[in-house]
């Protein structure tokens, strides 16, 4: 393709004030970085993440002007590598897209082969976008407790932030696998969102944030996906069961831990660090492959709403607030 073929692109920059500018501007083919892969993004999504970033995070991209958004789903329309070819559908998530390299808040990318992921049969590129990071992360986060064990037997699963992106999908996906979901959130408005995608229990989220100082409370939860950290984290963890697990993935609310060793050392209880940027490719290609299949979630519409990139600058305002609720898809074709 002529690398001065021009596309549109959300580009986050610093200001004259020193504050930071988020405009759709249009760019080039010549201005993306070297890749394997070009590809014509028609749908991305909007994360946590992608908010810092477009806000000047400096923890999340170190340098500006960026193109944000850590998803993208589109057409291979160049490739230099054997094992995709044009035409070919595939899913770009995780390693640096979006944070330092520019990322699917774009109508083009172009990235190294290694990022990318066919897209697996059963699943569109709209509602692979649908699930994205938050929804992969939430799938993620259920992998691990199903590794140590975490069966529905053991019983009841909290999940924090429930309401968000990772939190809706993680409610759905675990009571879709047979578990007994202890929604928690801080939107008194979510709540019937929340039994619709099949929580067994709606909790306001200060039942949740235990501030007694106790290093141990009573054991209720066989296991927990949490997606804010903080005193949340702290108080999932000394209320699981013995030999239960906690699956962290965020830090929204906080990313201290307060908390003394006991959980660990006199219930045996596990604390599993979940990073989806960094998930091995094998695991990458096997969890979308579970996703498109005995995984995909019913009625997914219930859980996304859909936007333009010229709406993004807002609906990163919401994220940032707390305003959003479930996923945002983004179609890049306005």
């Amino acid at each position: 393709m002529d690398e001065n073929t021009t596309f549109k692109a959300l580009v986050a920059d610093t200001s004259a004030d020193g504050g930071f500018t988020r405009q759709v501007e249009e760019k080039r083919i010549s201005d993306l970085p070297a890749g394997d892969l070009l590809v014509r993004v028609k749908y991305s999504s909007l994360n946590y993440k992608d908010a810092l970033s477009a806000s000047g995070n400096r923890g999340v991209t170190k340098n500006y002007p960026h193109i944000p958004g850590i998803d993208a789903a589109g057409e291979v329309i160049e490739s230099s590598s054997p094992d995709f070819h044009l035409g070919e559908q595939v899913i770009l998530t995780g390693y640096d897209f979006g944070s330092n390299a520019p990322g699917g808040f774009s109508q083009v990318a172009r990235v190294p082969v290694a990022w990318a992921v066919k897209l697996p049969a059963g699943l569109s590129l709209e509602e692979s976008m649908a699930y994205g990071t938050g929804g992969f992360t939430a799938a993620l986060c259920i992998a691990r407790l199903q590794e140590l064990g975490i069966t529905p037997e053991r019983g009841e699963i909290l999940v924090t932030g429930a309401s968000g992106g990772v939190g809706s999908f993680a409610v759905a996906l675990l009571a879709q696998n047979g578990y007994t979901v202890a929604a928690a959130t801080g939107k008194t408005g979510a709540r019937q969102f929340l039994l619709d995608l099949g929580a067994h229990e709606v909790l306001p989220r200060e039942q949740i944030d235990d501030t007694s100082g106790r290093p141990l409370l009573k054991g209720r939860w066989a296991g927990a996906v949490d997606t804010v950290g903080g005193n949340y984290l702290a108080t999932a963890l000394r209320s699981i069961q013995p030999m239960g697990a906690v699956a962290a993935c965020g830090n929204a609310a906080s990313a201290d831990l307060p908390l003394t060793v006991y959980p660990f050392i006199l219930r045996g209880v596990s604390l599993l660090g979940v990073d989806t940027s960094r998930c091995p490719a094998d695991l990458r290609r096997r969890l979308w492959q579970k996703i498109a299949g005995e995984w995909k979630l019913p009625r997914l519409e219930r859980l996304y709403a859909t936007i333009g990139l010229t709406g993004l600058d807002g609906a990163i305002e919401r994220i940032l607030h707390g305003g959003v609720r479930g996923r945002l898809v983004v179609d890049c074709s306005y």
